[in-house]
């Protein structure tokens, strides 16, 4: 056999898109030249890789263990070419982190300095739920996670990054009774709650299990934006973390309603599993975190740090 690692990337392709149509767009290639090299890739073996049935292209299952294969022995390839360039001192390829939905406003001060002074390093970073970041980390997908709820399912190591802090909040026209107790707020207008699988919704919901109160009347939204959204609007309160509210508190448009039990105090940290062979991308940001988080904390979050 002679094939080439072209044809294992141009077949990798193929599987994952399952069309050769899709494989020649996302590699910038013709479709004719995608299909001669798959033709000639196939050809060194003899047990069909694919069939086409109408104008379908499907895997074999023999053609799913050669892409698997051909995964491992590329990933071998990149990591030679990423560590030759790691000893010259030149660092390239991916840095993955998944981050849970509220940390959006905090990843991007942590990387902007590392992204710049490696600029050949492609970030990949997925801003989605609780669950599904804690799923990604735990399938080995990604580098790093930031979360604000350390999960104790999880055999990970961390790095804490900076407080999260998380009040009542609610819009600022709405006038609060001095001494407000914890049922009164939900009797005229709703809670409103992140989706479940949330962290924010998990901490909401652990504290008005201890504080033992019925939520009277309760809405459901989806992403922390919405919930800002509507508490802008005027339609209810909500538990949520100061660091998506930044400008809403300075321009007075939100308030911090004083309630016993609150604020809630956790920490968002950077973590991922324990005796995980990090690359040089990761290990040289894990030694840029420790050396320069400090100094972000102090220059990018001062104004959080004193509410």
């Amino acid at each position: 056999m002679e094939f080439t690692l072209n044809q294992l990337q141009i077949f990798l392709k193929i599987v994952e898109a399952k069309s050769v149509t899709r494989a020649s767009e996302e590699l910038h290639l013709t479709q004719p030249a995608v299909s001669i090299q798959l033709k000639n890739f196939q050809d060194q073996f003899d047990i069909p890789l694919t069939e086409v049935i109408g104008r379908k292209i499907y895997i074999t299952d023999f053609g799913h263990e050669i892409a698997a294969s051909a995964e491992k022995i590329l990933n071998q390839v990149d990591a030679i070419k990423h560590k030759t360039l790691a000893h010259k001192g030149h660092l390239t390829g991916k840095l993955k982190i998944s981050v849970v939905s509220t940390g959006k406003y905090v990843m991007p001060f942590f990387l902007t300095e590392f992204m710049k002074a490696h600029s050949d390093i492609e970030l990949i970073m997925d801003v989605t739920n609780k669950t599904k970041v804690l799923e990604s980390m735990e399938n080995n997908e990604v580098d790093f996670a930031l979360v604000s709820i350390t999960p104790t399912n999880l055999n990970i190591e961390k790095i804490d990054l900076l407080p999260n802090i998380l009040c009542l909040i609610g819009n600022n026209s709405i006038k609060i009774k001095k001494g407000i107790n914890p049922v009164e707020f939900s009797e005229d207008l709703p809670l409103i709650f992140r989706e479940k699988g949330s962290g924010t919704r998990q901490i909401m919901e652990e504290f008005i299990e201890s504080n033992n109160f019925s939520v009277r009347k309760k809405m459901e939204l989806t992403s922390n934006e919405a919930v800002k959204q509507a508490l802008l609007a005027g339609l209810g309160f909500s538990i949520m973390p100061l660091i998506g509210i930044k400008s809403e508190l300075q321009n007075h448009e939100l308030q911090i309603i004083p309630i016993k039990g609150l604020p809630i105090k956790s920490s968002w940290s950077l973590i991922w599993l324990k005796n995980k062979k990090h690359s040089p991308i990761s290990l040289s940001y894990l030694e840029f975190l420790k050396k320069e988080k400090n100094n972000i904390v102090q220059e990018q979050f001062n104004w959080y740090q004193q509410l």
